[in-house]
């Protein structure tokens, strides 16, 4: 068994008669950076959690290290679960100063880094003693990375980090988090709707759909095997006969179709045909063309 594994095996979780999680199994390793993408309801902030033990699974068990990771102390005291917050939440979190709740969060954080907690807050020009319900979207999106990052946390999950931020403030957040995992070796998870410019960052990423895991795969390699094919409707169909394609376009006597190469073929093999462009794809075109539609086989 690999040390120091977070797991996930044969989880559901489901809310009265809806399901929102089905049989998913997930390995988290220590040290890398991944990024759960997904389209809004696929259970994203579901997944997240039940796996820091905020939220019980209706089947299956989350292991940290090979421990049960809900209600055990020992376990939880590997993660940290920093998520968006609610400016109008009935637990009284809302009504505290910024201040109050970073001291909360140091009390409950067992590697909490104080110093690094005061630093980002003078970074991020945080006025520590407004209210949680006072502070604008962004802000409160500041609040989140600060307690995920000072917890040095070894499994740190973030739940949209960035939403409310502007694209300077997003930058910061990237390049301090980057400085962090370097130094410290932690594994991310961030959860994102903003998938163009977090791309680079996530070393693998995890795609949910309807509550399953559809695919988990080194980033660059993903992107290595994709391809967007498009021509003539025929040379298309002819050349991508045999192989998984999805998110077809369809214009007049073109077409265009989204492929997904076999690890050891070649996507670039009609690279110089006169009758087809081949042209890479980003990670956000990837997760369109897997999500929009059920990949299929040509």
């Amino acid at each position: 068994m690999k040390s120091n594994v977070l797991a996930c095996n044969n989880l559901s979780k489901s809310y009265e008669k809806k399901t929102v999680l089905q049989d998913l199994n997930l390995e988290l390793e220590k040290g890398k950076i991944y990024g759960l993408i997904g389209r809004n309801g696929a259970g994203k902030t579901t997944l997240l959690s039940i796996i820091s033990g905020q939220n019980p699974a209706s089947g299956g068990t989350v292991t940290y290290n090979g421990m049960p990771v809900w209600e055990n102390e020992k376990a939880l005291n590997h993660i940290c679960f920093s998520r968006e917050l609610n400016p109008v939440s009935g637990n009284g979190i809302a009504t505290l100063k910024v201040k109050e709740y970073l001291k909360a969060a140091a009390i409950y954080m067992q590697g909490w880094d104080k110093d690094m907690a005061d630093r980002l807050v003078k970074e991020f020009e945080l006025d520590v003693n407004q209210r949680i319900n006072k502070l604008s979207k962004g802000m409160m999106s500041m609040v989140t990375i600060i307690v995920a990052l000072a917890s040095k946390a070894e499994y740190t999950l973030l739940d949209e980090p960035v939403a409310g931020l502007d694209v300077v403030a997003r930058e910061n957040f990237y390049r301090i988090l980057l400085e962090e995992f370097a130094e410290s070796g932690r594994t991310f998870v961030i959860s994102t709707h903003i998938i163009e410019e977090a791309s680079d960052v996530f070393e693998e990423v995890i795609m949910l759909d309807k509550g399953r895991i559809i695919l988990k795969e080194n980033t660059m390699d993903l992107l290595d095997r994709v391809r967007h094919i498009s021509g003539r409707a025929e040379e298309v169909d002819k050349a991508v006969e045999g192989h998984v394609t999805c998110h077809t376009e369809k214009m007049g006597r073109s077409k265009g179709v989204t492929v997904l190469f076999e690890q050891g073929e070649n996507p670039d093999q009609w690279k110089h045909s006169a009758e087809l462009v081949v042209q890479p794809v980003s990670l956000q075109q990837v997760f369109v063309a897997l999500c929009g539609k059920e990949a299929e086989n040509g």
